[in-house]
């Protein structure tokens, strides 16, 4: 049996992905920052390494064939992090990638991180390295975050998303994994239903037992609400929202059905099942 690298395994999706694996009986390599929060896993061994880190990254895919790479946390510095991340796959001697992209990755997106995402895919297929592409829309887990005093504000319109929760990214990124049929393949990943802002917080009210309201506001408003953090981190920012009002996430995907057999979670689905994302609001 091969064994598996899982990059980011202390983070929510990739330690969703290992555990997953590890349900599956499949060997193992989980890289990351901080040995100590590694989940303890049958078949799995630690070993620590960090994109920027090229040498120890090398050594920790050595004799792995397939690699589970969770992108880098948005920074001023990610595409140097993953271009070293790149180079240590090859050195090492890795030959198939499940990445991480989102949903509408391209050099034109209006979303700063999805043309970083595209950057990345190319990186990729460009190194010689077998690519599969998880193109995933906003994570569900990140609603109840956009939430400020009972308002979720943004440049978004009347642009729609469907949501997709992690847990079901995780499965589908199990598969991919496991099957190198899924290789040299580019799958857009969302939730069952594409949603407005106004009916995502009416859902997330239901739920949640608060009343919470979408208020669109224009870019300058969105850019002057967030005056004083630094430009990378506005235009990430204000992108997110305005890449709904594009309709550049409004995609509504099968992939997860097709490939695991199940349907992913709706949005009400994930926060009845998943309460922790939320529970911030009802205190």
């Amino acid at each position: 049996m091969e064994t598996i690298a899982v990059t980011g395994a202390t983070g929510q999706l990739g330690s969703r992905v290992a555990r997953m694996l590890a349900e599956r009986g499949v060997r193992q390599r989980l890289v990351v920052r901080d040995p100590s929060r590694a989940p303890e896993l049958d078949g799995a061994e630690v070993k620590v390494a960090s994109f920027e880190d090229e040498p120890a990254l090398r050594a920790a895919l050595s004799g792995v064939q397939t690699l589970f790479m969770v992108s880098a946390h948005e920074s001023r510095d990610r595409m140097p992090e993953h271009r070293s991340a790149v180079r240590a796959a090859v050195a090492a001697g890795v030959e198939r990638v499940v990445y991480t992209s989102f949903m509408g990755a391209s050099p034109q997106a209006t979303f700063t991180f999805a043309r970083e995402h595209s950057l990345t895919e190319r990186l990729i297929a460009e190194s010689g390295l077998r690519l599969t592409a998880l193109r995933n829309s906003l994570y569900a887990d990140m609603l109840p975050l956009f939430v400020q005093d009972g308002v979720i504000r943004g440049p978004a319109g009347q642009g729609r998303v469907a949501w997709v929760a992690r847990h079901d990214v995780a499965r589908l990124a199990v598969e991919a994994l496991l099957d190198p049929a899924h290789a040299d393949r580019v799958y857009d990943v969302s939730g069952p239903e594409p949603l407005d802002l106004h009916e995502s917080a009416r859902i997330l009210s239901a739920v949640t037992g608060r009343e919470i309201a979408y208020v669109p506001e224009t870019d300058e408003e969105a850019r002057a609400s967030r005056a004083g953090a630094e430009d990378w981190q506005i235009a990430g920012w204000a992108g997110s929202y305005q890449a709904l009002a594009t309709g550049e996430t409004s995609v509504t995907s099968h992939s997860i059905e097709h490939v695991t057999g199940r349907r992913p979670w709706g949005l009400e689905e994930f926060l009845r099942s998943e309460p922790e994302s939320w529970r911030h609001l009802a205190a």
